[in-house]
């Protein structure tokens, strides 16, 4: 019988786990200010059904600041100024980003593979920067009372990382953040989301973000050649929607999205069709010796207001700016990283008290209703006086906190 292969080990002053958005983000701006950093990604590439493709204007400034956003506006992406919601055949304009004190005065729409694309290439500019792909994080290695790296799956064979800081940004289902035992604070969530995709055609509606009638919800992202669509559902019912048969689901999306027409024919099966569980949850504590949570692994965000992204991209940037400069030098203590847990859970706390408020008073409701929906006051208050529209347009576009470089 052959005895187990040998683990190559590797020593890096921080190690990443998880190549989105906060890890590509984060491994960029600390190689930047001379930091070793390994960044280890599970997957052999960044092509996959990501939940989110807005790039919000407090990330396109992080971007500008970095002196990069020519490239990456030349990129294929998309632009709209205004947010817009069809509330029972009503469209009305909820916020207007042409006022903000940024350089970007817009969301724009890029698939998320190719904004990590956009990272990773930046990224390899840095001799400090290493990234590795189809390494899976397994378990946190613990010695004397601090993670002191991780132990990795790889194409090559198993992989033992050793790091003065392990950063976890591996997502809402952290590995790392399981394995270190953190504690989660659970939110809720009322709904959860169906994720598909339908061919776009030149003549159809420009960027139109929100759909609602009695009981159904639709989030349409402009991904040039098709629709990325997002279908909310109450939470628990998708086998319940299942039973009334794909007919009648694609019914009810046309009946959201007249002009798609036939093109919900082309959801052929349940299987074109992909459930993603909504959740609202954060660390009570971010951190522990050795160790440092960053954006979903260390706060899950609803999708209200598609921010997830841009408080992850936040995240990296405080750490950057707090922890860049100490971790040239050496190990950085828990009071340090504490530091960066005070920066950032105030606007975390404050972005995800706003998206249940949401949640709970709008769409819920909107689910669970059988009967003709209307906008509530304060929306309709957005879209009858125009200068309201800067409130959600900063909340969506800026936050509660943006981070700059230093």
């Amino acid at each position: 019988m052959d005895a187990p292969q040998a683990p190559e080990t590797l020593h890096v002053r921080c190690c990443i786990v998880g190549g989105g958005p906060a890890g590509m983000m984060l491994g960029l701006l600390l190689a930047r200010q001379g930091v070793e950093v390994l960044v280890l990604e599970k997957h052999a590439d960044f092509l996959r059904d990501f939940r989110g493709d807005t790039i919000h204007p407090s990330t396109l400034e992080v971007v500008h600041e970095l002196g990069w956003l020519d490239d990456f506006l030349s990129r294929p992406h998309q632009e709209t100024k205004t947010v817009s919601l069809a509330v029972g055949g009503e469209t009305l304009t909820l916020g207007d980003f042409s006022h903000l004190p940024t350089r970007c005065k817009f969301i724009a729409f890029m698939p998320q593979w190719d904004f990590l694309d956009f990272l990773a290439d930046h990224a390899r500019e840095y001799a400090e920067f290493r990234l590795r792909m189809q390494a899976e994080v397994m378990d946190v290695i613990e010695e004397q009372g601090r993670v002191a790296g991780v132990r990795v799956s790889t194409a090559e064979g198993p992989l033992e990382v050793r790091a003065d800081l392990v950063v976890a940004a591996d997502g809402r289902r952290s590995v790392v953040r399981e394995k270190a035992g953190l504690k989660i604070l659970d939110i809720g969530a009322p709904m959860d989301v169906l994720w598909m995709r339908v061919s776009k055609r030149s003549d159809d509606p420009s960027q139109l973000l929100g759909r609602i009638e009695a009981g159904r919800m639709l989030v349409m992202i402009d991904r040039g050649e098709y629709w990325q669509c997002a279908y909310l559902i109450p939470k628990g019912s998708l086998e319940r929607l299942k039973q009334e048969g794909l007919p009648a689901f694609r019914s009810k999306l046309a009946g959201l999205a007249p002009f798609l027409g036939e093109r919900v024919e082309e959801l052929q099966s349940w299987d074109d069709i992909r459930l993603l569980t909504v959740a609202v949850d954060r660390l009570k504590q971010w951190f522990k010796p050795g160790l440092l949570c960053i954006g979903d692994a260390a706060h899950a965000m609803s999708p209200v207001g598609g921010v997830g992204i841009n408080l992850a991209i936040q995240d990296a940037v405080a750490t950057a700016n707090i922890l860049g400069m100490p971790l040239k030098l050496g190990p950085v203590g828990p009071e340090e990283l504490a530091r960066v847990q005070r920066r950032r859970e105030w606007p975390t706390r404050m972005t995800q008290r706003l998206q249940v408020l949401l949640q709970n008073r709008m769409i819920d409701p909107v689910l669970n209703s059988r009967g003709p929906v209307s906008a509530p006051w304060p929306i309709r208050m957005l879209a009858r006086w125009p200068q309201f529209r800067r409130i959600p347009a900063r909340l969506i576009g800026i936050g509660f906190r943006p981070e700059h470089l230093r």
